[in-house]
């Protein structure tokens, strides 16, 4: 997605969905896996995003986090330590101080891979040269795990932030969903972004975090493959609401998910995904599903 907001029409039960999901590289092409895929690369790394698009996704979805100098940084892990070898947080480090940071995997990733932490405006420098631009997840990690930090304190500041570098890189808003499991800033996203769709992530609680999605007005909910059931996309979509689930690596898994019929799927094996959908990989500026080519501003329709 983006995620076209729900017409009148489209509110109706039963005409929600697209044909078949949107692919989605999640984290880029996922994570450091040793079999099914072999997986070098880190997640949400230029160079993870580079290949999930090569391989034939429609879009990835990727993490931003904020540095301590209000810069918006692709990066998945609530520390650094695991992924980098140092400690700290990203709200602590600068980020001149970040992108000289280095992912480290172990044997044998780092053999094929040499990444370092990316800004989100590396990313649509990047972006821009594409034919067509790809479809863009934007997962906020706003819970600074900082000692002494106050939860979501920073996440006004990343909303502008990111709100500002998308406007500078005149990123098509259509192409773009802004999800995350903290509702205030769904509401600041709104009046900041108001031509993005938006997404509430929900890893529990179902119910009750389904109705906190329709009373904040949001364009879909991100499902945890844990918690998705055909059931749970039906009652979601009775709402207006799109749901997109993140996870699978495995055929059986991708099956699994497949057969709830989500709008959506962050997936981390996307070769696999596209043959159960009987699609060829292609770069991503030629595999627009033929739903999105045909809907006002390339927004997916149901």
């Amino acid at each position: 997605m983006g995620c076209a907001r729900p017409s009148s029409a489209n509110r109706q039960r039963g005409r929600h969905r697209l044909d078949s999901p949107q692919v989605i590289g999640h984290a880029g092409s996922g994570f450091f896996t040793p079999i099914n895929p072999f997986n070098p690369l880190p997640p949400s790394s230029l160079a993870g995003i580079r290949h999930a698009l090569e391989r034939g996704a429609d879009g990835v979805e990727i993490d931003i986090q904020l540095s301590r100098d209000s810069v918006p940084m692709l990066f998945h892990d609530v520390d650094l330590a695991n992924r980098t070898g140092v400690q700290g947080y990203i709200s602590q480090h600068t980020a001149a101080e970040l992108t000289q940071l280095r992912y480290h995997g172990g044997w044998p990733y780092d053999w094929f891979q040499h990444e370092r932490i990316a800004t989100f405006d590396e990313l649509l420098t990047e972006l821009a040269d594409q034919p067509t631009f790809p479809y863009l997840h934007l997962d906020l990690h706003e819970e600074d795990g900082a000692a002494g930090a106050t939860p979501y304190v920073r996440s006004p500041m990343l909303v502008r932030a990111l709100g500002r570098v998308l406007r500078q890189h005149r990123v098509p808003l259509a192409r773009v969903l802004i999800l995350t499991d903290y509702a205030p800033s769904l509401r600041q996203l709104r009046r900041e972004l108001p031509g993005a769709d938006l997404g509430l992530e929900i890893n529990e609680n179902f119910d009750q975090r389904l109705g906190e999605a329709t009373a904040t007005g949001v364009e879909a909910v991100v499902l945890s493959k844990y918690i998705i059931t055909p059931e749970r996309v039906v009652q979601a979509h009775a709402r207006g609401l799109q749901v997109v689930v993140f996870g699978g690596r495995s055929r059986k898994a991708i099956e699994r998910l497949l057969s709830c019929r989500p709008d959506g799927i962050e997936v981390d094996n996307v070769p696999v995904l596209l043959s159960l959908l009987g699609r060829r990989g292609r770069p991503a500026s030629a595999a627009v599903p033929q739903a999105a080519a045909n809907a006002p501003n390339g927004r997916h329709m149901r």
